[in-house]
């Protein structure tokens, strides 16, 4: 058997939850009712102010009262793993402060994104915050956003330190996640929905997922028949939620299709900050279809 991971506390489902707008202003209100939602599904971890909480238009003040709410909304029922990273070192350091401070249990470091930091520099840059904040951190691999890779050889280098403990990993690399878990002992979180299966059967526990904003419970049971071994049960899950998992963060920029989907199914408002913006009329069809061909909507009229 294989020995356990330094975070595998957070195996299974995290959800990025999106933050709710009203008026131009966030509903709390609103997003109170997300993390009920959540909590009642059964997930293992909420993950607010990441990049589907749109965390790059919320203001500072917002950005620590949203950590603050989910932490005392979720009141130790699940775990929180508060989006405290940035480009800027002293800012990332400053958020993470805060989010310990508030009760989160553990922090989302993104890569360094827009200055493209070295090697080394990705290094210290993690290595000043985990050194500074005893919370357990997880390393969000996301080059596509970023514009860098964060190389394996490097998280191999944080993997030593103590509370460096978790990668999402969104650089859609097989061979690189692979890598990870073969030379260190942190724990492997998918960072695209699509591909959490794939990253499961090569040793990843679990998944930092946006479509569990809508089915939270259908992911959870893919990532639990494949830890109870049922293959063809976790295929079948994979093959249905694929559509959903796709058009989410296919049709647009993440948050947007999921949170026009979040207001089909009556859950949120759909608003976003400029500069997203909502899905056109041929996208919102084509949304609409998907989800009602998975049985969330009645089938649009022809």
């Amino acid at each position: 058997m294989e020995k356990k991971r330094k975070g595998s506390d957070y195996a299974g489902l995290s959800v990025a939850i999106v933050t709710p707008f009203k008026d131009g202003n966030v509903d709390y209100a609103r997003l109170r009712e997300q993390v009920e939602f959540q909590i009642e599904s059964g997930i293992t971890c909420l993950v607010p102010v990441g990049t589907t909480g749109e965390s790059p238009t919320l203001s500072h003040d917002e950005h620590e009262k949203v950590v603050s709410e989910v932490v005392q909304t979720a009141a130790g029922r699940v775990k929180v793993m508060a989006g405290t990273g940035s480009n800027s070192t002293a800012e990332a350091l400053r958020l993470t402060k805060w989010a310990a401070k508030e009760g989160a249990d553990a922090s989302l470091q993104v890569a360094p994104y827009y200055n493209k930091p070295t090697q080394r520099g990705f290094y210290e840059h993690f290595r000043a915050i985990a050194e500074e904040v005893d919370l357990p951190i997880c390393v969000y691999n996301i080059p596509g956003r970023s514009g860098k890779n964060i190389e394996p050889e490097t998280i191999c280098r944080l993997a030593e330190l103590k509370n460096i403990t978790m990668v999402k990993e969104a650089t859609g690399s097989l061979d690189q996640a692979s890598q990870i878990v073969a030379a260190t002992d942190l724990t492997v979180l998918s960072g695209d929905d699509s591909l959490t299966l794939p990253l499961l059967s090569i040793g990843g526990e679990g998944v930092v997922s946006v479509v569990g904003n809508l089915v939270p419970r259908d992911m959870i049971e893919l990532v639990t028949a494949w830890s109870e071994g049922r293959i063809a049960d976790a295929i079948a899950c994979h093959h249905r939620l694929f559509p959903l998992c796709r058009d989410m963060l296919g049709l647009a920029t993440n948050p947007i299709p999921i949170k026009a989907a979040m207001k089909f199914v009556g859950r949120d408002s759909g608003e976003l900050r400029l500069p997203m913006t909502e899905l056109d009329e041929i996208e919102g069809k084509r949304l609409y279809k998907t989800l009602s061909d998975y049985g969330l909507l009645e089938p649009a009229v022809a």
